[in-house]
């Protein structure tokens, strides 16, 4: 009889403001997955964990290693404790669900240099991209797609993004000014198509592990 394989999915808030409302979209992105990702899981010998990650917890200054991160580690070593907490968290994991803001229709400074920061840890493993803001992050979630792409992660095609209901109404200026997310965004999340792209692009990161 096989063993279980279990795979390890990092689900990344990488909002580092404060106030910041990244992490309660990530937690609402987990509890969804949490409560759907076994479901049409044709492999019985594999199984998921969910494991949810901050960047702000790891409190990254802008790059100051005096190594580049694609000579780590086979011809040189992060000098830091930010670095080095930073590339165990990411290494131990298969695969990642990167939940991402968008900050004047692009991609947030915070969520750049915390990918930068590596490199052998991210490649060729697969990656959902889930952007929020007031439209949606589309303009963030394309920009992240192409510099993923381009460090040879595999993005999955879904790539959900999130809108404050009402657009730049009352529960975008809680979730900028107070870091809080609405009753009635995720309300309007969880009926709506929101819910169903988050399922879909991880259905799809389940098929390239």
């Amino acid at each position: 009889m096989s063993a279980t394989t279990v795979k390890k999915i990092a689900i990344i808030a990488t909002s580092t403001r404060t106030p910041r409302v990244g992490p309660s979209v990530a937690a609402w992105v987990h509890d969804v997955l949490q409560q759907n990702k076994d479901k049409n899981n044709n492999d019985n010998n594999s199984t998921i964990e969910l494991h949810q990650l901050s960047v702000a917890d790891f409190n990254l200054p802008v790059f100051d290693e005096p190594v580049l991160p694609a000579n780590v580690p086979s011809r040189a070593s992060f000098t830091h404790e930010h670095s080095k907490r930073w590339s165990s968290a990411i290494a131990q994991h298969d695969g990642y669900v990167l939940v991402i803001p968008e900050y004047n229709y692009g991609v947030a400074g915070g969520t750049k240099n915390a990918i930068d920061y590596l490199y052998n840890e991210w490649i060729g493993k697969p990656v959902l991209v889930v952007s929020y803001g007031v439209q949606g992050g589309k303009g963030a979630s394309r920009q992240l797609s192409e510099i993923l792409e381009g460090m040879k992660l595999k993005v999955v095609p879904t790539r959900p993004n999130l809108a404050f209901k009402g657009g730049l109404g009352p529960d975008a200026f809680a979730a900028m000014n107070e870091g809080r997310l609405g009753e009635e965004t995720k309300a309007e999340w969880e009926a709506g198509d929101a819910k169903e792209q988050v399922l879909r692009g991880f259905a799809e990161l389940r098929e390239l592990l």
